[in-house]
């Protein structure tokens, strides 16, 4: 055998011990007559001594000309290290070394191997089979396994049944755009990878499946933002016979039973939140409530004066930061610059600050007296020694942006604290949303999400205002689920198809499965799919979701260790029939 036991597991109870390890050399210190190696795996770090007065020769020479990460065998007798090291669980112990064997010589990395790194990203990302080595990377994998173990055992007690969908479907007009698979026994047809197993889900429920969920690769050709991946994991779930409540409860317990399972960390209930009123108070649909800075709508004390930037706006909205009096005109400067970046696209900011004694001091004060701004603190919430912040424009936009900068005042305050957590259900979402470029409307979870029934009748007279039977489910400022009671009979079916724009006979090609489907009895039917990537990354404290994958893609798509998307072939791609147009 190749090790009796592993690089983490030697304690002081193990010494005079004769043991066999095997792993990377870490670290190599050569004082001439003594040889330290540092010999690593995934369970941790023992120390390894070579004397040259007790170690045989051949021995101490073998390891004189060790490289960092050559892979080693070595057997040896566990004594008590004379330089203890608590920072170690092996910390008590070294081995002392009678046999070296080198299994595998390694070139010299092109980063350090070690928690803190001189690589950077992209190199790290072309060389991930050495970045999985360093502690925080495989810590981080080692943590997701735990997440979906826990994910597993939870369902499982539940009576969900874990079931597989396909990966080569056909491709849907709504939502993102698919990757698409040539088939070559089919030429000049396609398959497309899915978004999510959103019909088959469906289909398992009118199969009578009852219970399912899946742990499962989805897919997505968009342009992506900076914690994006083209290709994404979901705990996909759905259930038979049950209304909103019964799905809300299911899922809220199982993720009462992460928070506790992996943080030791009890919440009581969950609070729920509107649609409306989180676009209200927030400006987005997915609000972290870890700390205030609720907005303050301002139209009726900060209009009708004679300051046109506000009189012009659809809406004038602040918010109060905590402390933020003292900000010197250069700090106040550079938020005003923060929000005119075209990431924001603010076209300018008003401040005021809560000084002592009850008075402002505000950017606009020959425009507004004193009682006007101290009308603005009390909407705000402001205090003594906060600063009011006040954007206008467009409702819509003007909200986004302020939310942005919350959201961005949030982290330099140190407002969003990773170790705590709060967890939130955001429901009563619209069924539609506008697309002004389309100029129409387009679903706004998707095609399958049942209206509220006391909606319905709006359909035909003011879409818009429809609600949804739909929910999500948010933690510390980020969307981890997000799910809905789904239509399940054909005529409601078919009626959202039409109001989605679509004919009869395309609704028909598309999803004439599903509507088909539906008239053999199909069941009351929702469910919920979380987003596994985001929720390990939450979890563990951070939100980057790339270090929580194995092997994630860059910002434009690419995997830039195996070098793909590539070209392929001539020989393939006349096999497919297809022909590529000279770049």
């Amino acid at each position: 055998m190749y090790r009796t036991h592993n690089c983490g597991a030697l304690r002081a109870s193990d010494i005079n011990t004769e043991v066999t390890l095997s792993g990377w050399v870490s670290k190599h210190r050569d004082k001439g007559f003594m040889i330290w190696i540092d010999l690593r795996d995934r369970y941790g770090i023992t120390q390894l001594i070579f004397d040259a007065e007790r170690t045989d020769k051949s021995v101490f020479e073998t390891a004189k000309n060790l490289g960092r990460e050559f892979v080693i065998q070595v057997t040896g007798t566990v004594i008590e290290r004379s330089s203890k090291n608590p920072n170690l669980p092996t910390g008590d112990i070294e081995i002392l070394v009678t046999s070296l064997k080198v299994l595998n010589e390694s070139s010299v990395p092109p980063f350090t191997i070690e928690d803190e790194t001189d690589g950077g990203e992209d190199i790290r990302m072309k060389y991930r089979y050495l970045d999985i080595r360093r502690n925080p990377v495989k810590n981080n994998l080692l943590f997701r396994h735990k997440v979906a173990q826990e994910v597993r055992n939870y369902l499982s007690a539940q009576d969900f049944c874990e079931i597989e969908t396909p990966y080569l479907i056909s491709s849907t007009p709504e939502g993102a755009r698919d990757f698409v698979v040539p088939s070559r026994m089919n030429p000049g047809e396609f398959y497309a990878l899915p978004q999510s197993p959103q019909t088959f889900k469906q289909l398992l429920m009118v199969g009578g499946m009852d219970k399912y969920f899946q742990i499962v690769k989805c897919f997505r050709d968009e342009d992506l933002r900076a914690d994006r991946q083209p290709e994404f994991t979901q705990i996909d779930c759905e259930m038979a016979f049950v209304e909103q409540e019964d799905v809300i409860d299911t899922f809220e317990g199982m993720t009462k039973h992460l928070l506790k399972s992996i943080h030791n960390i009890e919440i009581d209930k969950f609070p729920r939140m509107t649609f409306e009123e989180a676009m209200k108070k927030y400006g987005n649909d997915k609000p972290d409530i870890r700390f205030g800075m609720e907005f303050g709508e301002l139209n009726k004390v900060a209009q009708h004066k004679d300051f046109g930037v506000f009189n012009s706006a659809e809406l004038v909205i602040g918010i109060a930061v905590p402390g933020g009096a003292a900000y010197t005109r250069k700090e106040i400067d550079a938020l005003i610059d923060w929000v005119k970046r075209p990431q924001v696209g603010a076209s300018g900011m008003v401040y005021c600050k809560c000084e002592a004694g009850g008075t402002y001091k505000s950017s606009v004060d020959k425009f507004f007296d004193q009682d006007d701004l101290k009308n603005w603190a009390e909407i705000t919430n402001a205090k003594e020694g906060d600063l009011i912040l006040v954007l206008s424009g467009p409702a819509n936009k003007t909200r986004a942006q302020l939310s942005a900068l919350r959201m961005e005042l949030g982290n330099r305050l140190g407002l969003r604290k990773p170790d705590e957590f709060a967890p939130l259900w955001v429901i009563d979402f619209p069924l539609f949303e506008w697309d002004e470029e389309a100029g129409r409307y387009f679903a706004m979870h998707h095609p399958f999400t049942s209206p509220k029934r006391e909606d319905i009748p709006l359909l035909d007279s003011d879409p818009g205002k429809v609600r949804a039977n739909a929910y999500d489910l948010v933690l510390n400022g980020n969307e981890i689920g997000g799910g809905s009671i789904r239509i399940h009979d054909r005529e409601t079916q078919e009626l959202m198809f039409k109001h989605l724009g679509f004919t009869k006979e395309e609704a028909q090609k598309q999803f004439g499965f599903l509507l088909n489907a539906f008239q053999y009895g199909a069941p009351p039917h929702g469910g919920l799919a979380f987003g596994l990537d985001r929720l390990v990354a939450i979890l563990g404290g951070q939100e980057t979701i790339r270090d929580f994958i194995a092997f994630p893609k860059n910002n434009s798509g690419r995997d830039v260790m195996i070098d793909a998307p590539s070209a392929i072939r001539p020989e393939q791609l006349e096999e497919l029939h297809i022909t590529v147009k000279p770049q």
